[in-house]
């Protein structure tokens, strides 16, 4: 069979299987069954995919996906991200568009703790979006900020996304984990700049109210209880893997102490808290393991049926240069998210793109990450964008799709800024990596 045909019965199974709305999975799981009768052959190549099911799932490297999951569970149904919130609330003070500025300062620090995109986008629209139209704000600045900032779980680490992402790739997880940090928090300050463009340019969007002065001494007790604590849980994660203290394996488990001692000394670690995180992190995690084997067999198939070298040899005998090729993968990944949730993207075109990456000798860190933004880009972009519709979730009544796509729109610019200046100083990624070697 030629490459284009085995493409085409790979890739089209799992389409159309998906447009039938079988679930994404399952989907992979039957495609690849197929694909392993027709191209493998037989009682044989099934129990050869068995075999290689089990392996792909007891490696090392995937420890932190569950524990990552279990973390992030547990600082939010401890209550432990409500004592940030309000610490961080305190010291915004009378900030014209203070609770903008909140949501990106409070879902950047969520996000280093979840690591899930959809959990920092739900539980920002669920606090934040209730007190802005209680204090008159306009809906594009109610909106637009918390799906900026949903996104950022995609790049600043834990990201559980990148994880996986990794694991599909065969890229090193510790170093993809952290070429996002310094990205992030850029991404965060860029999306500050758009939120004081916005108030500056239309000052009724985000009308002033009264706010309860808070004293210096109460600013730095409630910075010293509530947000420090939180910070050294952080740098157990994050730094103890860039200075190489820590596997990123060990690093979550010591984020997930972090998290239980914490929780423990300011009396919110209750049996219920504790059910809670252990039945999202069962739920959550076995989907991701069931994906995982999935996608990796997945593939297998596609190497072993000939269609990623022929993709491979017909896209680089059009001569493109690494820059093109780059933007056409870019566009390849964002008309994807119109339509299909990220982890289905990552199954679908991780497998085809990395032997291009690799033949125009892109460093893979760097790659991963610029899947990652386009992947948090391609979310919140119509008609599908999946994190459009976690916002339209928790919205007011009567908000449409149309003006929740308007409000992300200022912010999908702002990561358009950022995959700019990653492609003209990849150091911004690369630094951080690169000192752990």
């Amino acid at each position: 069979m030629e490459w284009y045909a085995a493409a085409a019965v790979l890739i089209g199974l799992i389409v159309g299987m998906m447009a039938l709305g079988v679930p994404v999975a399952v989907a992979f799981m039957a495609t690849n069954m197929i694909g392993t009768l027709v191209f493998v052959g037989g009682v044989a190549g099934m129990t050869q995919v068995v075999d290689n099911s089990t392996a792909l799932i007891t490696t090392f490297q995937l420890v932190p996906v569950p524990l990552f999951i279990l973390m992030g569970s547990l600082f939010f149904y401890s209550g432990l991200a409500v004592r940030v919130f309000d610490a961080l609330d305190k010291l915004f003070g009378r900030l014209p568009g203070r609770l903008c500025y909140l949501t990106v300062a409070g879902g950047a620090t969520f996000s280093t703790m979840t690591g899930s995109s959809m959990a920092n986008t739900a539980m920002l629209g669920s606090l934040m979006v209730p007190e802005m139209q209680r204090r008159g704000y306009n809906w594009r600045m109610s909106l637009g900020p918390i799906l900026g900032t949903g996104g950022l779980a995609m790049i600043i680490p834990p990201s559980n996304l990148g994880v996986l992402l990794a694991s599909v790739a065969s890229i090193d997880v510790g170093r993809l984990l952290v070429s996002g940090v310094v990205p992030g928090f850029l991404l965060a300050l860029l999306y500050s700049g758009m939120i004081f463009a916005q108030v500056k340019l239309n000052p009724g969007s985000a009308p002033s109210y009264h706010v309860e002065r808070t004293t210096a001494r109460q600013k730095i007790k409630s910075v010293a209880v509530d947000i420090l604590p939180m910070s050294l849980v952080v740098f157990m994660v994050i730094g103890s893997i860039i200075f190489g203290i820590a596997t990123p394996s060990e690093a979550s488990a010591f984020g997930v102490l972090g998290v239980l001692v914490l929780a423990a000394v300011f009396r919110l670690l209750t049996k219920e808290a504790i059910k809670k995180s252990l039945e999202s992190t069962i739920k959550v995690g076995g989907m991701v393991f069931f994906i995982i084997i999935n996608s990796s067999v997945f593939s297998q198939l596609v190497a072993y049926s000939g269609a990623s070298s022929g993709l491979l040899g017909w896209v680089t005998s059009f001569e493109l240069s690494t820059l093109a090729m780059l933007l056409c993968m870019f566009t390849v990944l964002l008309l994807l998210g119109m339509f299909m949730d990220p982890v289905s993207m990552i199954l679908i075109s991780v497998p085809i793109f990395v032997p291009i990456v690799s033949y125009l000798k892109i460093d893979l860190v760097w790659f991963g990450l610029f899947t990652l933004l386009a992947l948090e880009m391609s979310q919140t972009t119509p008609p599908f964008g999946l994190l459009l519709y976690i916002m339209l979730g928790v919205a007011p009544k009567g908000t449409t799709l149309f003006q929740v796509a308007r409000a992300a729109f200022p912010f999908l610019i702002c990561d358009a800024i950022l995959i700019a200046l990653l492609i003209m100083f990849p150091a911004i990624a690369l630094y951080l990596p690169n000192l752990m070697r």
